[in-house]
Formats: C-alpha cells, sequence, structure tokens
C-alpha cells in the first residue's frame, strides 16, 4: 500500500476504482450457463460492508452510489432467472470496519444494535427485492447464533417470507453452528468428507488455488484444471453433495480467459456426460475398490428429496447405475468390482456416454469383477473423464447359470435370439422386439442335467 497509494488513503478510498464498466450481466449468464450451472450466487456484501445492491442501510457504501452506480444484484438475478437457473445471495454477517459492530463487541455482544438496525433489515431488504433460493451466509464466528439472532431470522425466512416455499440456507449462523444447522453444509473450506454422510452438503473452493478473489502475481500453476473442476464435481456428487465454484472477477467486471476456458471444459464435459450428475442420488456404493478413480451415481425411480444422500432402499427400483472413471485404464479394459452382483438380479444394458457402439464385456468368478473392454478414445468426445451407463432393461434377461449350457435357446414363434454366456455362468437372454409377439411365448434352454422353462409375456414380466 505504502509503495503503490498516496498517503492516507483508506480502503473507503477504494471505491472509486471499481467501475465495473465492463460488467455484463447477460455474458455471466451465458457463461455460467455453458459451463452447466444450475444455481449462481453473487456475493451482495462481503466483510467490507460495501453491498451490490442499494442497500437502505449502507448510504454512500454501496455498488449504486459509488464505484460502478449500478444495482449488480438486481441485474445478474434477472439475467441468471432468464436462463433457467436459480438465483442466491452470499452475505456476510459481520463487518470490518463498521462502527456499530464494533461497540457491540466491545461490549462481549450482550448488546444488539448492529444486529437490529444494519444486518437484520439489510437481510429483509435483499429477500424482499431480489427473492434469492439461496441464503449464503458467512462472517457468522465472531459471536455466537444469539447474538446474531439466527433462529428468529431462519424461522421469518421459512415462515413468512416471499421465497419461503423454495429458499434453503446453509451453516454458518453462530459460532459452533457449521456442519450442526442448515438446510445443508458447507463446515470448512473446500469441505469434502471424503465418505457418505447422513445431511446434505457443499464443496465450495475456488478456482485459484490460492486465493479467493482476483490477483495480479497469480502463477498459471494456481489455476485449477478442467480435470481438477471435474473431479470435484464427480466426488462430490458421488458421496451426496453440491459444488459451488467461487469465479473472481476483475476490477472491470470481467471473467479472465483462463477461468472462463475452464467453466467451458466443465460445461462440456456436462454436455456428455451430466445424466451421470445431474439428479442422481448416492449409489449403494460410492468408490470402486479396484478401481479408485471409478465413482458411482444412480437414479431412482423416485427421487427422494427429504434424504437425498441416503442409500437406496431394497424397496426402492434403480433405473440405471453410471460408473464415472477418471483415469483410462492403459489396457483399456475397466474393471468394476461392485457391478456383477446386481447383474444376477436385475438386467441391465451397458453404455458409455458419448459413444454410440456396443461395448464388450464379461464377468470373472475370481476375483469377481466385470471387465468392460473400451473404444479407442479417439471416438470419444471427452478428454479427462467417461461415464458408464447400465441401464435397467426388462428386455434383457440376466440368470446365474452356474453350471455349462450345451444347448440353444429356442423362442417360439421366432426364429433366433441373442444370447450371451460370461466365464461368471451368466446367461444374457435379449429376445427380440416384441412387435408381434404373441402374448405369452416360452424360451426353453436344456443343460445336461437341468431343465427350465421361462415365460415371457408381453407385459415385460418374467417369470421363473
Amino acid at each position: 500500500m505504502a509503495n503503490k497509494y498516496p498517503p492516507g488513503f483508506t480502503y473507503q478510498d477504494f471505491a472509486p476504482y471499481f467501475e465495473a464498466n465492463s460488467f455484463s450481466p447477460k455474458s455471466f449468464a451465458d457463461l455460467f450457463y455453458k459451463a452447466g450451472a444450475k444455481y449462481v450466487i453473487l456475493t451482495s456484501k462481503h466483510y467490507d460492508g460495501f453491498t451490490l445492491f442499494p442497500s437502505k442501510h449502507s448510504p454512500g457504501w454501496n455498488s449504486v452510489e459509488a464505484g460502478p452506480k449500478r444495482d449488480l444484484v438486481g441485474e445478474l438475478a434477472n439475467s441468471i432467472r432468464r436462463k433457467g437457473m436459480k438465483f442466491g445471495v452470499y452475505y456476510s454477517l459481520f463487518e470490518w470496519f463498521n462502527p456499530i459492530f464494533l461497540h457491540d463487541m466491545q461490549k462481549e455482544f450482550q448488546s444488539r444494535n448492529y444486529v437490529n438496525n444494519k444486518m437484520r433489515p439489510e437481510i429483509e431488504q435483499l429477500i424482499r427485492d431480489y427473492k434469492p433460493s439461496v441464503l449464503w451466509a458467512d462472517g457468522d464466528w465472531p459471536a455466537y447464533d444469539i447474538y446474531w439472532n439466527s433462529t428468529a431470522l431462519i424461522a421469518g425466512l421459512y415462515n413468512d417470507s416471499p421465497v419461503k416455499h423454495e429458499v434453503v440456507v446453509n451453516d454458518r449462523w453462530g459460532r459452533g453452528t457449521t456442519c450442526t444447522h442448515g438446510d445443508f453444509y458447507n463446515c470448512k473450506k473446500k469441505y469434502n468428507p471424503g465418505y457418505l454422510t447422513d445431511h446434505k452438503w457443499e464443496n465450495v473452493f475456488s478456482m485459484d488455488r490460492q486465493a479467493w478473489g482476483c490477483r495480479r502475481d497469480r502463477k498459471a500453476r494456481d489455476v485449477l484444471t478442467t480435470r481438477d473442476l471435474i473431479k470435484e464435481v464427480v466426488t462430490s456428487v458421488s458421496l451426496g453433495g453440491n459444488v459451488l465454484i467461487s469465479v473472481p472477477p476483475t476490477l472491470e467486471g470481467t471473467i479472465e480467459k483462463v477461468f472462463q476456458d475452464r467453466l467451458l471444459g466443465l460445461g462440456a464435459w456436462l454436455r456428455v456426460n451430466g445424466e451421470a450428475v445431474y439428479g442422481t442420488s448416492p449409489w449403494r456404493h460410492q468408490n470402486d475398490i479396484i478401481a479408485n478413480d471409478v465413482w458411482y451415481t444412480c437414479t431412482k425411480t423416485n427421487y427422494d428429496a427429504k434424504h437425498p444422500v441416503r442409500k437406496p432402499h431394497d424397496s426402492e427400483k434403480i433405473i440405471s447405475i453410471y460408473a464415472i472413471f477418471l483415469t483410462w485404464p492403459p489396457d483399456n479394459t475397466i474393471r468394476l468390482r461392485y457391478i456383477p452382483h446386481y447383474f444376477l438380479t436385475e438386467a441391465f444394458e451397458i453404455q458409455l456416454l458419448g459413444y454410440n457402439g456396443k461395448l464388450k464385456w464379461n464377468t470373472t468368478v475370481k476375483p469377481s469383477h466385470l471387465a468392460i473392454e473400451l473404444p479407442p478414445k479417439v471416438h470419444l468426445r471427452t478428454d479427462h473423464a467417461w461415464s458408464i451407463k447400465f441401464n435397467l432393461t426388462t428386455d434383457v434377461i440376466a440368470i446365474n447359470t452356474n453350471v455349462p449350457i450345451k444347448q440353444n435357446v429356442e423362442l417360439k414363434a421366432f426364429n433366433s435370439v441373442n444370447l450371451r454366456v460370461s466365464k461368471a455362468g451368466i446367461l444374457t437372454i435379449i429376445p427380440p422386439p416384441l412387435r408381434g409377439l404373441k402374448r405369452v411365448n416360452k424360451i426353453k434352454w436344456t443343460w445336461d442335467f437341468y431343465l427350465s422353462v421361462v415365460t415371457l409375456v408381453h407385459t415385460h414380466c418374467v417369470a421363473l
């Protein structure tokens, strides 16, 4: 500061420098949409107390009266919603320089003048004017929640506010509340528990490994790569979390090209593999025991919004299982430990997202795993991670025979039927299209000492 600015220069003197004269809310919204974002949260006020909206309780220290002379929160909110994304606001509870807050702190927070006359009415203005879907609190640690009056504030948000039917909050509402209270937990910076928890959580991290804001001394190695972003998304979603990526804009109100490129790379990957991420739930297993870089998700008949991080119950019907692998196997064969068991009880088609060809696969008994032969990478549309989809289908019947098969399979009224037998003794029968199939037809196969008849009904029900 002594070298760059004149003597007596204060923090407040920075306001005129913040012009944001190149800020385009539409460009921001277009970029975030292409990056695959479903919700966007803007810092409406950070620790310095400067608000990016015309706060009635921060005269002269807001973006409409100083700096850009624009309502940045309102402009971005409108652009984000026009692209179909949800809009939320970040809000710091405390302020570095506010004399009312400093006075309360000096009184060991026995007085609540700052909360009653600044924080609470400012949050109410944000909720009333911009109707955010997310209220993301921060700066809570100087005092306990009783000082911030968090219980009453959130109760009003849930019961009386214009967003009461939708709004969600995080867990930063007073010292000791993190990872304890909130619709979703942040717990700490760059939080990823590494295991399945019992509560929805969010992994918030910055694209700059060393800082949360824009800085002039950043090195190229400090910026997360596209693969880094994909890894954070995949591991977080597999474990039941969301991802919130901090994108630092410049003084002029733009996003640097290196950050744009990373976000667009993530978006390109999601356009191919998004169905393995969006609307999915944690599966019975999260990380594969054979290939550590394989992460699982699944989709169910009914998404359980009340228990979004719970493993599927036995009574819940799984539609698809996704195995997302972050490292390409050197022999072009991916081996999965946890899939073969489900081939014994359900019938699945195997697909590599972004690839139209068929995959060759087999199962082995010792050790038990499913081996899938992958196509050449040149035929694929993504470079950083790939998703294998196991899609439940009643048009495929998988049965564990446990004995070798010597006779052909016969389907009456048809000349042939596709048959696959794996090394583990898994018999897979793929009937022909149901067009023209009589209401009840019989599939028959014979072993040297066993005869079984399977009835295939037009309604896709299978009886043994």
